[in-house]
């Protein structure tokens, strides 16, 4: 595995990263990418939330510090961060199924609103240099279906809870921010916003790809709804690259503090569900498009039609891009899948380090500012 400690200006190379809901699909991929950067993460999670988990596939918590613990426990929250004191915070823990939300709604907003408001009582108090992002989604805008991306000026709000519990967490940050952090010079934050992101080791129910991998796993069709719905789809690694850029330039610089970004794919990128599918199966060998997933529209609850992000902003005052092109991001999502299931003799762990790397050299070879 080739040294890239050094890309993010190298901040993060021998500091102390939290990571909350470190165990969960971005939570691991973020960890594996922190740990190598250099990084000495530590984790905080309520549990391993899936079966297979990519946090156990890639054996992250022998390499880490690890707390168990709900973020909706803030004595134990303000306990870990007094005890290790972190250099960098990212803020993942939440529960992040819209249709979860609709099951178990006073959960989803005790998990994504109170856990919020918990770990920035937590941060408030701290005395050393800190910064923290604190992820939450797309769906924080209030939806009105129009075909241009929103900016992080729109309205935010949304028709269902889980959309609610995530506009409500932006205020909740916004409001501590000018509040109590703006004026503490060693902390500085940022909220983050994406969505409809894909790549290897996903298995969270009631999401399309990691349906059809299961159901492409076992060779069966998968069901699936909205088929003509249009998502930004995006690699997991795109936002995370635009999570860990803001972190650097807060570390050095407080000139974005308590500032808003978006992070989200290239137009090229907009998909309907269809059309995703039908290229993701290419790398799983079916003889018919038909063998791959076939369509059931009795949906019983709200789903948006489209929702994309403009991210100019990150452009300017981040020189931030994405990546990868459509082809690159369905092909390192598949494929990952297909080694994982498919192939015995794939080292899994040492595949998705390997696809961390692959991510970073084409990022410098396309000159992306994080890798100079």
């Amino acid at each position: 595995m080739v040294n890239t400690s050094n890309r993010f200006s190298g901040v993060f190379a021998s500091r102390k990263v939290l990571v909350t809901g470190n165990t969960g699909f971005k939570g691991s991929w973020l960890t594996a990418w922190l740990l190598k950067l250099g990084a000495k993460v530590v984790g905080y999670s309520k549990d391993v939330p899936t079966e297979p988990s990519m946090f156990r596939e890639l054996n992250l918590e022998n390499e880490i510090t690890q707390y168990f613990a709900n973020i909706k426990d803030l004595a134990k929250l303000k306990a870990v961060i007094q005890n290790e004191k972190p250099d960098f915070v990212f803020h993942l823990a939440a529960q992040p199924i819209v249709k979860s939300s609709y099951d178990d709604p006073i959960e989803t907003l005790e998990t994504n609103v109170i856990g919020t408001a918990n770990l920035l009582e937590a941060l408030r108090i701290i005395d050393h240099k800190c910064v923290a992002i604190l992820i939450t989604s797309d769906k924080c805008y209030e939806n009105v279906e129009w075909i241009w991306g929103y900016k992080e000026t729109d309205h935010l709000g949304g028709k269902d809870i889980y959309s609610a519990s995530k506009s409500a967490a932006e205020n909740i940050i916004h409001a501590y921010f000018h509040s109590f952090i703006k004026n503490k010079p060693n902390l500085r934050l940022s909220s983050v916003r994406a969505g409809n992101v894909i790549g290897g080791g996903d298995w969270a129910a009631n999401r399309i790809v990691p349906d059809c991998m299961r159901a492409w796993s076992k060779g069966e069709s998968v069901e699936i709804r909205s088929p003509k719905s249009t998502r930004p789809w995006q690699h997991v690694l795109e936002p995370l690259s635009g999570y860990l850029r803001i972190a650097e330039i807060l570390w050095n610089d407080e000139k974005q503090n308590g500032e808003s970004f978006n992070f989200g794919p290239s137009s090229e990128l907009s998909l309907t569900v269809e059309e995703i599918l039908h290229d993701l199966s290419q790398y799983w060998h079916f003889s018919s498009i038909n063998e791959a997933y076939h369509i059931n529209t009795n949906t019983h609850f709200h789903e948006a039609g489209l929702l994309k992000l403009n991210c100019d902003k990150a452009l300017y005052h981040l020189k931030w891009t994405a990546c990868l092109t459509a082809s690159e991001c369905l092909e390192f999502t598949s494929r990952w899948y297909f080694e994982f299931y498919k192939n015995t003799d794939t080292n899994i762990r040492e595949y998705t380090f390997e696809q961390i790397e692959k991510y970073e050299l084409l990022a410098h070879k396309r000159m992306l500012a994080w890798t100079k």
